[in-house]
């Protein structure tokens, strides 16, 4: 089979979607429609926003559908029209099997994991929250159940300390892009062969699930080591990012902050503290996990289980991201101040 004979039906919402279809169309494969989300009202007036997946395929005068319903007898008829050979899935929504079943050569999605790991709604995230020194993306034909059917390629790459969501978010767009032009290549060669995902865990290894974020998921619980904290932290920057409450006892103020960066602190051990070390006043005293140290000028050091975490990256609410430097600057901390 030619490329230009393959017909795909492209489904796909966000950015990290946009660098796949963009593959497909600037390499010429015959990309006959889109599907994305309808479109929906954001910003502050909340005018109707198209998808960037919408808004790339109309510059490229693609022909888009935006069902509200993936099962509406209407949009199924439109989807048979369309004789689609291929449907290539791409951070889009669970498909019903009317639609993941219909075309001839099948439909594959692409997961920003190393499946059977991280099956869910944020890979990504989790990767970095449990402190993976790896992960990939994965393309795999659609079956029943989520993120479950049989792997057709795998790529790797490491995740290093200064990544974090968006900078892994990022490199594995590109990896993914070509990872599918890979996987329809595949398909017009004929030369798929796909294996089953209980194959890839027969020895019985953990599996780790990537369940959706929510708000309340995001605070920062300072009773957990240090490590743990700064890699929560960055697996959660810039969004939907990490955060605790500033206590002022002074001025019984609680504000929520938002965390977006952090540092391995090598300020003295977390026990010797505890136990009458020195701290800004120079003063003997016993602290509490989430307890902040601070010259308020170049550092803030947050107090956990086993060390210090340094904060570099923050945002008080209602105020604008900055560095820790240009916080402090603006924003004195008082001896007492802490974090929980």
């Amino acid at each position: 089979m030619k490329k230009e004979d393959l017909r795909i039906l492209f489904m796909g919402t966000p950015e990290f979607a946009v660098k796949s279809l963009k593959a497909l169309v600037e390499n010429n494969y015959n990309v006959v429609a889109v599907i994305t989300m309808p479109d929906k009202p954001a910003g502050r007036g909340y005018k109707l926003q198209a998808s960037p997946v919408k808004q790339y395929a109309i510059e490229k005068g693609l022909t888009v559908l935006q069902p509200e319903n993936l099962k509406d007898e209407s949009f199924l008829v439109q989807l048979k029209e369309l004789r689609i050979d291929l449907q290539v899935v791409v951070a889009f929504r669970m498909l019903p099997e009317v639609v993941w079943s219909m075309p001839s050569k099948g439909t594959f999605n692409l997961h920003s994991s190393i499946l059977p790991q991280y099956r869910g709604a944020a890979p990504i995230n989790w990767a970095i929250i449990n402190g993976e020194k790896e992960t990939g993306v994965t393309t795999f034909f659609l079956s029943h159940e989520i993120d479950t059917g049989d792997i057709i390629f795998r790529e790797k790459t490491t995740i290093t300390n200064s990544d974090n969501a968006e900078t892994l978010h990022d490199r594995l767009m590109v990896m993914g892009a070509q990872l599918v032009l890979k996987t329809v290549n595949a398909v017009i060669e004929g030369s798929v062969t796909s294996i089953p995902q209980d194959e890839l865990y027969a020895n019985k290894i953990e599996l780790k699930p990537a369940p959706k974020i929510f708000k309340d998921d995001c605070r920062v619980n300072w009773n957990k080591d240090t490590e743990v904290i700064f890699n929560f932290i960055r697996g959660l920057s810039p969004y939907p990012a990490a955060w605790t409450e500033l206590h002022r006892p002074e001025t019984d103020e609680v504000l929520r902050v938002k965390l977006f960066a952090s540092m391995l602190s090598e300020e003295v051990d977390s026990e010797d503290l505890k136990n009458g070390a020195t701290t800004q006043d120079n003063e003997a005293t016993t602290l509490e996990n989430g307890s902040i140290t601070t010259d308020n000028k170049s550092y803030l050091n947050v107090l956990t289980a086993n060390g210090f975490l340094a904060i570099t990256d923050l945002q008080l609410s209602g105020k604008k991201r900055m560095n820790v430097i240009d916080f402090l600057n603006g924003y004195k901390l008082r001896e007492g101040d802490y974090f929980e």
